[in-house]
């Protein structure tokens, strides 16, 4: 494979990485049924504080995964899955392109 394979691999690391813990995948997975949540109803659908709660969000906000709304005082967070979904098709597309 050459270089902008190993690139487009290393650039989705971040994003590898996020996805791989069960309590981001929950809340991923209950913001696609149920969008858009606070932090609170988040933590009322899960097992976790809500300080470890807003980590996870964090964690999926910093890799473009979730979006934030302010509303008056309450923070509205909603699935934002496009720069991931761009991300991981230029990985296929790469990989496919360096295969065959």
């Amino acid at each position: 494979m050459g270089q902008k394979a190993i690139d487009t691999f290393r650039a989705c690391t971040p994003l590898f990485q996020a996805l791989s813990d069960s309590y981001r995948q929950d809340i991923i997975v209950l913001l696609a049924e149920k969008e858009p949540l606070t932090v609170n109803q988040i933590t009322e659908h899960l097992t976790l504080s809500r300080p470890a709660v807003s980590h996870h969000l964090k964690i999926l906000r910093d890799q473009q995964l979730v979006s934030l709304e302010q509303k008056g005082t309450k923070r509205f967070y909603s699935l934002e899955l496009d720069h991931a979904v761009e991300l991981l098709k230029q990985l296929v597309g790469t990989i496919e392109n360096h295969c065959e």
